[in-house]
């Protein structure tokens, strides 16, 4: 049995005696050992983030891009390994996991820009006669010590959209990683110190849920920044306390496909968008609404497409779809598929599981009230209805308590604005799935899907204060 990896506290690295098995979701057998903070790593960790945040707040924005590009140049070096350590702690294909890597990278070299574009502005006060002579200055200032919480879908990426906005900053971090895939995170940190951050303002500490929820209510903690389930992030939100708390949470992401759409192309794009990651992530495909004199024609497309999907192995080449990230979230999935068939749902494709494998599945006949309408499944599950009006695909996507981004397939410009203006979402993709992002673009959601917006940009205004000095000549 190998020894296990320690974790990082203020640049220390440390071990204990409560070590958590890392499994490739595929076969569970054990690919990592990872030792678990206690009690007093976490505080330690809080105390680091504090001292380190003196250190950083103070550090010009050429330095703090000097570290992160040094961070990407890293990443690259590594990519390889990385590229290993997620196909197995996350079950991703080779392809899925190399392109991550390529997009942390990327995320951290959008981080070293913003670093240097925080600005600031100038503002005339003689709006009437009491401000004449006086002039306001606005200008960012770091926050302070972020908790960075994530989740197991994306464990590089999404650990470099906190870590990296962070340091870009000027403010420390802690990061909590999360239980099923912490080995990333672990070499991410390892990295940010060779890169030259501080060492006291760098944590990745893998921990119990009491310690994690213990750290989001401490005052010392300037900002939480949570990527994950509903529940959780608005469970975390609510003790959170005064500090600023950004929530990247779920959904259950629709596509309609209008009539006049390229139905082959959005077919393809929609399947991929539903079943690439097995469903796992939190703009997948999940409803598909199809326009009625297009829904023989694009329904007969998806089901020939998703029966072509190979469910297998990740680490043989060929796989299209692969585990899920545990048996029981594979469980838990099919019980909503079968809850739908029993009321009156039918499978056209899929709806069985081995184990962690689950088939892309395909659904009609389904209600707005059903559990894979009505929750995020997060799993290779996607229901297909028709719809006869415009107006009447933007209720049925509207119908929902998420709102995180949605796609549309129509080449009329009026609809794309109507789309615009009435979906309520964070994000509208025209011509494509719901599952396209840029990570230097703003990202996040309304309603149930969580606040704040994710981006490197975005994120380091999440994570600085604006102050205005009024001075007078």
């Amino acid at each position: 049995m190998t020894e296990p990896r320690g974790f990082l506290v203020g640049g220390e690295w440390r071990t204990s005696t409560d070590v958590l098995d890392v499994r490739f979701p595929c076969t569970g057998e054990i690919v990592g050992r990872v030792c678990l903070a206690g009690s007093d790593d976490v505080e330690d960790a809080l105390r680091c983030a504090e001292r380190g945040f003196s250190l950083t707040r103070r550090l010009p924005a050429h330095r703090r891009s000097e570290i992160l590009y040094n961070l990407a140049d890293l990443i690259r070096e590594r990519s390889a390994e990385l590229t290993g350590t997620i196909m197995l702690e996350a079950g991703k294909t080779r392809a899925l996991a190399e392109s991550e890597v390529v997009r942390a990278r990327e995320t951290i070299e959008v981080s070293a820009e913003e670093a240097r574009r925080i600005d600031g502005t100038i503002l005339p006060l003689d709006w009437n006669a009491a401000g004449e002579g006086r002039v306001g200055c606005l200008r960012r200032f770091p926050l302070g010590p972020v908790l960075a919480i994530t989740p197991f879908n994306f464990p590089l990426n999404l650990a470099c959209h906190k870590l990296g906005p962070a340091i870009g900053a000027g403010d420390s971090v802690v990061l909590k990683p999360a239980s099923a895939t912490p080995i990333s995170s672990l070499m991410l940190g390892e990295m940010a110190l060779d890169a030259g951050i501080p060492p006291e303002a760098v944590s990745v500490v893998p921990c119990h849920t009491d310690l994690a929820e213990r750290m989001v209510r401490d005052d010392r903690v300037a900002c939480v920044s949570f990527t994950g389930s509903p529940a959780v992030g608005w469970h975390l939100r609510g003790i959170a306390g005064q500090k600023r708390v950004g929530l990247e949470l779920g959904g259950n992401a629709a596509v309609i496909v209008h009539e006049d759409a390229d139905i082959p192309f959005a077919a393809d794009r929609i399947v991929a968008g539903a079943f690439s990651n097995a469903g796992q992530a939190c703009i997948a495909v999940q409803r598909v609404y199809l326009h009625r004199p297009i829904y023989e024609e694009a329904l007969a497309l998806l089901v020939e497409r998703a029966r072509a999907l190979t469910t297998g192995d990740p680490r043989k080449p060929g796989t299209d779809v692969s585990p899920m990230i545990s048996e029981d979230a594979a469980a838990a999935a099919l019980a909503k598929v079968q809850e739908a068939v029993a009321s009156g749902a039918k499978v056209l494709v899929g709806g069985t599981r081995d184990g962690p494998l689950f088939k892309p599945t395909i659904l009609v006949d389904t209600t707005p009230d059903m559990a894979v309408n009505r929750t995020e499944v997060f799993a290779p599950v996607v229901t297909v209805a028709p719809y006869e009006t415009f107006e009447e695909a933007i209720a049925f996507a509207n119908d929902t308590e998420y709102g995180l981004q949605a796609g549309i397939f129509t080449h009329d410009s009026r609809r794309i604005a109507q789309a615009f203006e009435e979906l309520r979402v964070g994000g509208l993709v025209v011509n494509d799935a719901s599952t396209f992002r840029m990570d230097h673009a703003p990202y996040g959601g309304v309603r149930g899907s969580g606040i704040g917006r994710e981006g490197p940009r975005y994120a380091i205004e999440e994570m600085t204060e604006e102050r205005m000095m009024i001075f007078s000549p």
